[in-house]
């Protein structure tokens, strides 16, 4: 099992939303399809065939927590998973 499949499993358990590393949820949804544009310290990433637009940014090294809910949210309601990650 690889770094982004534990990944994905610790958010979508919802144990670690505080103690999820920002550039490692960045690569994940890269590697989900996500298209991403940086403007200043804000990671904004679309998808094409997901209507909600994800608006990321660091707390220090680690994700924000309700954006790390926001993020679990998509990947529950869109069905992407483990074989969506390329």
């Amino acid at each position: 099992m690889g770094k982004y499949d534990k990944l994905l499993i610790r958010l979508l358990s919802g144990a670690s939303d505080t103690n999820i590393v920002f550039d490692d949820l960045r690569q994940l949804l890269v590697r989900f399809g996500f298209n991403e544009r940086i403007r200043g310290d804000h990671h904004i990433y679309t998808k094409d065939g997901v209507e909600e637009i994800l608006n990321l940014q660091p707390k220090g090294s680690k994700a924000k927590p309700y954006q790390v809910k926001q993020v679990r949210a998509v990947i529950v309601q869109y069905k992407l998973g483990v074989s969506d990650v390329e």
